[in-house]
């Protein structure tokens, strides 16, 4: 375990420091009908013979845990590249500082990628520094038609659009919210500890997961809870913001705008983290921990609750899931959902989320063939390659219902990294919106209640539009401000009694409510009626 001092002077090196993040996408040409879709992902593709061969360069997220593989193992390359004559290469790291940091190498050495990948405030700057390639008549229904038929609604899109210009868009997302708790069910039995259904309750099974050797190892080596701070950041999974009343990071209450981290409800949220960091049940590594190592920390056996986001992150046999990790250290590991504000809100409805950009140095003809592949991806066709292999090898197929072969699908895919993961970036898995039925031996009964859990939870309405900044507006330097006075409350003040002036600061001084006073005009438009921004003190 690192020591809080360590902590605190990695933190202080990040706070000087704005990380931007990119990522890449593919998609399909104009030019280029839909695929059918009977063809599903069939390895005898055509080559586009009559176009030159092309070297395209993508930047994509995927898990640490995703690898590609050599040569002429990687199968899907060989479709992609076959089908749309390209030598396709991707770069992928986790989402988080890493990638960012590389991403920004690349783009300051003049290595642009032709797509990347981008997390929101970055776009800002991509656009603004001139990176990032107008979209207006490259992201359209004409030559986009399965981006728009099933993941992407114009009007959505139109609203995701930043100072003024059309020069990032949405990847398709899943508007199903899939965050929750999860906890050592197995630690709370050996414990003969009950479910928690309130924050008091919370804390409880945290002291004991901390405290009481739940793994029996005997050893204090456990936590009882970790986040995500990537160096900078309050993690939003504390539970003391849902203590507080704070669902969601932005949202409309009584007609006013709440953008939660710069709230002055902050002192109260700041001071119970305090009190719970106190406890010595907080992994003391959270602000340091990078984006999905809270994972890799319940996967070792070393923290009894997380927050999670995703459908099959604690599936049974999906080899990226913390549970499939736990159960190879400890057979009876069992991690399961639970929400003790789940009737009253934990979370706020989705709304697009990280864009993609396409390099404003590429040339036309790997713009348009970028195009093409992306549509490609966001089409069944893709899809189902990058989620399920080839069609009579890894899946069989009658109608609409799709039998994944489990022998096959594990040779060829989940032996080799579950490499067909980081091709998959680009779309969420969700086959019902081709209107597929998935037929899957690994997927247990213990993941169909996990899911049916999860959707059973209360979700509280979005601002129902994506949040633009005008030109002039620097909301990473307010953002960056905000954090670091954040961190500097948990760390270092004694209290949080200097929030109410840190807040002023943010507000007055780095252009806080500027911002939100057009984000609220924004919202405004959405809701059909005036909204402001909540202000006062």
């Amino acid at each position: 375990m690192k020591t809080l001092p360590k902590a605190m002077s990695t933190l202080i090196v990040a706070s000087l420091v704005l990380s931007a993040c990119g990522s890449n996408d593919k998609k399909d040409s104009a030019s280029s009908p839909a695929p059918s879709a009977s063809a599903g992902a069939s390895a005898s593709a055509s080559p586009a013979a009559t176009k030159e061969k092309l070297e395209l360069k993508w930047n994509v997220i995927a898990d640490a845990t995703f690898q590609l593989p050599s040569g002429d193992k990687d199968a899907i390359k060989k479709i992609i590249d076959q089908k749309f004559n390209v030598d396709l290469k991707l770069t992928y790291l986790p989402m988080g500082n890493d990638y960012n940091n590389k991403l920004n190498t690349m783009i300051a050495s003049g290595d642009i990628p032709d797509v990347f990948f981008a997390e929101g405030i970055a776009s800002n700057t991509y656009i603004k520094d001139g990176i990032a390639r107008d979209l207006t008549k490259l992201v359209t229904p004409q030559t986009m038609p399965n981006y728009f038929k099933y993941w992407m609604k114009e009007d959505t899109l139109k609203k995701y659009q930043v100072q003024s210009v059309f020069k990032r868009a949405a990847i398709p997302y899943d508007p199903d919210i899939y965050r929750t708790f999860y906890i050592r069910k197995d630690w709370l039995d050996k414990l003969n500890l009950k479910m928690p259904t309130n924050y008091d309750e919370l804390v409880s099974v945290m002291k004991a997961f901390t405290f009481n050797d739940p793994d029996g190892n005997g050893k204090n080596d456990t936590y009882g809870f970790t986040a995500v701070g990537n160096g900078t950041n309050i993690s939003m999974d504390f539970p003391e913001f849902l203590k507080n009343g704070f669902v969601g990071d932005t949202y409309v209450k009584d007609d006013k705008l709440v953008d939660v981290r710069t709230d002055i409800g902050m002192t109260n949220v700041l001071n119970d983290i305090k009190k719970l960091m106190d406890l010595k049940v907080v992994d003391p590594d959270w602000l340091l921990n990078k984006s999905n190592q809270q994972y890799e920390k319940a996967g070792q056996g070393k923290v009894g609750i997380i927050v999670g986001q995703g459908k099959d992150i604690a599936f049974d046999n999906n080899p990226a899931s913390f549970q499939y990790k736990a159960k190879q250290l400890d057979p009876k590991a069992d991690w399961e959902p639970f929400h003790p504000w789940e009737k009253t809100g934990t979370w706020v409805e989705t709304i697009p989320g990280n864009p993609f950009v396409i390099s404003s140095k590429s040339s036309e003809a790997k713009v348009q063939r970028s195009i093409e592949i992306l549509d490609w991806l966001a089409g069944e066709e893709g899809f189902l390659l990058t989620k399920y292999g080839t069609a009579n090898v890894d899946y069989k197929r009658d109608g609409n219902k799709i039998e994944v072969i489990a022998d096959a699908f594990k040779k060829d895919f989940t032996d080799n990294n579950s490499y067909n993961e980081i091709y998959g970036w680009f779309t969420p898995r969700k086959p019902e919106i081709y209107g597929l039925d998935i037929v899957d031996s690994k997927i247990t009964d213990r993941d169909k209640k996990i899911v049916e859990k999860i959707r059973s939870y209360k979700i509280l309405p979005s601002v129902g539009t994506s949040l633009g900044i005008k030109e002039g507006m620097d909301l990473a330097g307010m953002r960056k401000q905000m954090n670091v006075y954040l961190t500097q409350v948990l760390f270092k003040d004694k209290d949080a009694s200097n929030w109410p002036q840190y807040r002023q600061d943010i507000m007055n001084k780095y252009g806080g409510k500027a911002i939100f006073d057009y984000y609220a005009e924004q919202v405004s438009v959405a809701y059909g009626k005036t909204i402001t921004f909540k202000a006062e003190n």
